[in-house]
């Protein structure tokens, strides 16, 4: 469904400015804005559900690489790269 917002100038130009920064467009920015805006996109319960999920991993519940990720779970750096990585390709989202 197709809805019009009317934006200030300034407003508009640092919609774009951010959307490109991202490497979005401004529509996925502001979907994605207002999803958070609604709790759709809580990073705190996202965070819990991944936690949940390699503790079934480290378990034996669930295969470490049912998710697609090979290495080590306690590597916070690496797991939230794997994730980022993976959520940008499922949104066709680019790399900055």
């Amino acid at each position: 469904m197709a809805v019009s917002v009317r934006l200030d100038p300034l407003l508009e130009k640092e919609l774009e400015l951010i959307a490109k920064r991202l490497g979005v467009t401004k529509s996925q920015f502001i979907v994605s804005a207002l999803e958070k805006a609604l709790g759709r996109k809580n990073p705190y319960e996202l965070m819990l559900k991944v936690k949940a999920e390699a503790a079934l991993a480290q378990e034996g519940g669930v295969a470490p690489s049912a998710s697609g990720f090979t290495g080590d779970l306690s590597d916070g750096e690496a797991v939230r790269t794997f994730i980022r990585d993976k959520l940008r390709k499922k949104h066709g989202i680019g790399t900055h």
